[in-house]
């Protein structure tokens, strides 16, 4: 059975552990181990997920099959680095499944309690960062109203990707 929660301080340990897993298996193949094991020790330390767990500005959701974490979602303000952000504006951080639970229809799930969240007070301006090369993502997050309006680079060690900086403009409540 598949559950979406919100995730606690108390799911730090669980989220480090989820997002490190997620995030090799999706782009572990891309750096040299020791740029990718410095950015896993900083990025996803349960240190730092316990402070964005207990930030007011950013929320957390875990997908759970049977209780087991198997996805996550993370939203909060907008820090990309665009010249049109504006204060207010929201930003999904992360969004990840594990690999055996992707194209189950849960990662739209995820996406849509976070895209509630970022929205809940009325319309805004949302943003996210996706690699260049992940057109799969690209044409998922297009089908919620995404389009390419920049790029910028995301460092893991030495390794600079290119990623493409997405908007969905404020509109009226969906």
């Amino acid at each position: 059975m598949y559950a979406i929660r919100r995730a606690t301080v108390e799911d730090a340990p669980t989220l480090s552990v989820l997002a490190t897993r997620t995030f090799v298996e999706t782009f572990g193949h891309l750096y040299p181990a020791q740029d990718l094991q410095g950015f896993l020790d900083e990025a996803y330390a349960v240190d730092r997920q316990r402070t964005i767990l207990a930030h007011p500005d950013y929320a957390v959701w875990l997908l759970e099959r049977d209780g087991v974490a198997v996805g996550h979602a993370a939203a909060g303000p907008c820090g990309l680095p665009h010249p049109d952000v504006q204060p207010g504006d929201r930003e999904l951080k992360r969004l990840y499944l594990i690999k055996d639970e992707q194209s189950c229809g849960w990662g739209s799930r995820l996406l849509e309690t976070a895209l509630d969240w970022l929205e809940r007070d009325g319309p805004h301006t949302l943003w996210l960062g996706v690699w260049s090369e992940n057109f799969g993502a690209q044409r998922f997050y297009a089908r919620y109203g995404f389009t390419k309006v920049g790029t910028y680079e995301f460092p893991v060690g030495s390794v600079r990707d290119l990623e493409f900086i997405l908007r969905r403009p404020a509109g009226p409540a969906r």
